[in-house]
């Protein structure tokens, strides 16, 4: 079974700590965001990323175009422009098909 991560700053985290989310990173600079997408890319547990909204604007080029054309891991922006529309887009692009 695949697990939910988040990435975000731990004020963002907070809710999803309390929620039971276990796989949580704390990100403070540019330096750890590239890492810490580096290394969730790495790993084949997780399924789905939620990521702040304004961290996704803060990554290399490169990066940013990795993780818009990933789908295992899902990432998810929540914040400001994320939300509802881009979690459809992510699941027309996933399974092919407009769910709604």
């Amino acid at each position: 079974m695949k697990k939910l991560a988040v990435v975000g700053d731990p004020d963002f985290n907070l809710g999803f700590r309390l929620a039971g989310v276990r796989d949580i990173f704390d990100v403070t600079s540019d330096e750890e965001l590239v890492k810490t997408v580096e290394e969730i890319f790495g790993r084949k547990d997780i399924g789905v990323v939620v990521v702040k909204h304004e961290l996704l604007k803060r990554l290399p080029v490169a990066l940013k175009r990795a993780v818009d054309e990933s789908v295992e891991p899902t990432f998810v922006a929540l914040g400001e422009e994320g939300g509802v529309e881009e979690i459809r887009e992510k699941i027309r692009k996933a399974i092919g098909v407009d769910l709604w």
